[in-house]
């Protein structure tokens, strides 16, 4: 069973169920959506324009099925990015699709682990999908234990969703139902999460620095970790190990996490104002920057790409997110 999955939660959760003390005590596991203390990371948020968490970028034989599947089976629906491209709007953010010619690789061994959305009732949801022939990767799973030795079953479960490209959705216990998280791996959890403060504002829960002291739950590395939030999205890094232990199959051959490139999840999307000025401080500063400023569209596009922690595909793009 956690060979598929044990789970750090991703999304405020009801006070009924985890008190301030609990947060608390489980330090880096509560992700509440409020902003950090204006002291928090000021010298690092101050280098660099505000960023925003703009889109996921998904490559799939079926664009159009896709676009079907995302928005019949969880809270998004169609639109048109930029008043032109078929495209998802989960909420404050985008699902981005570019077609290719066969099935990209989806094992998880790159930075991308899976992105999800959250349930209320997390067994009424799954029975749900279940009724209406959703494939499940992992099925529902109590891991409420994760919280602490003495909490009672059936406060957290979490499941994952596979869809038809085989890309992870998870399903897991919120106070919501929208989207609310993009899950990470990284050979340093902790200096791959400074890097997303620094970089694109990502705010840290509380004041105390995070551990860099592994912590094991029924077996596997789930410490150090980092949880962060951009706008309503909840971004959660684990350790490599986590996943070469879980997913052994897919390691064959491999010691360190591969690009995100052309994976079944490509890239993620961060947004700028200004994207010359954002690109020319971030090479400054040693930033990998792979793909110079390209314009599409007349010019209603504009976009860049650079390299992040572990090898991961981020475009910056110009322009915060709207649904147009």
């Amino acid at each position: 069973m956690l060979k598929k999955k044990y789970w750090l939660w991703s999304v405020s959760i009801s006070s009924l169920l985890f008190s301030a003390a609990l947060a608390l005590r489980i330090s880096g596991f509560d992700v509440q959506e409020t902003k950090a203390p204006a002291t928090e990371n000021k010298s690092a948020e101050a280098q660099y324009p505000e960023a925003h968490f703009h889109h996921l970028h998904l490559n799939t034989t079926d664009p159009k099925g896709a676009i079907d599947f995302y928005t019949s089976k969880f809270d998004c629906e169609k639109a048109k990015f930029a008043g032109m491209l078929d495209a998802v709007w989960a909420q404050k953010s985008w699902m981005l699709f570019n077609k290719v010619d066969k099935a990209p690789p989806w094992e998880l061994t790159s930075a991308i682990w899976h992105f999800g959305w959250g349930a209320e009732d997390m067994k009424a949801a799954y029975e749900k999908q279940v009724a209406a022939g959703t494939k499940f990767f992992t099925p529902l799973t109590d891991i409420s234990d994760i919280i602490s030795a003495n909490t009672p079953p059936g406060r957290f479960y979490y499941a994952y969703v596979e869809s038809p490209d085989k890309a992870l959705i998870e399903l897991n216990t919120a106070g919501h139902h929208r989207f609310g998280h993009l899950h990470l791996f990284s050979a340093d959890p902790v200096a791959a999460g400074e890097w997303y403060m620094k970089y694109f504002g990502a705010k840290r829960p509380g004041t105390r620095p995070p551990s860099r002291e592994p912590r094991i739950y029924r077996g596997y590395q789930i410490g150090p970790s980092t949880s962060l939030t951009m706008d309503n999205v909840n971004i959660i890094i684990y350790p490599i190990e986590y996943t070469k232990k879980a997913y052994p199959d897919h390691w064959k051959g491999k010691t360190e996490l591969e690009s995100t490139k052309g994976r079944v999840v490509d890239h993620v999307g961060f947004s700028f104002e200004n994207l010359p000025e954002t690109l020319e401080k971030l090479r400054k500063d040693g930033v990998k920057v792979t793909d110079e400023i390209r314009s599409v569209a007349g010019g209603k596009i504009k976009f860049a790409f650079i390299e992040g922690p572990d090898k991961i595909r981020i475009e910056l793009i110009e322009g915060h997110p709207s649904k147009e």
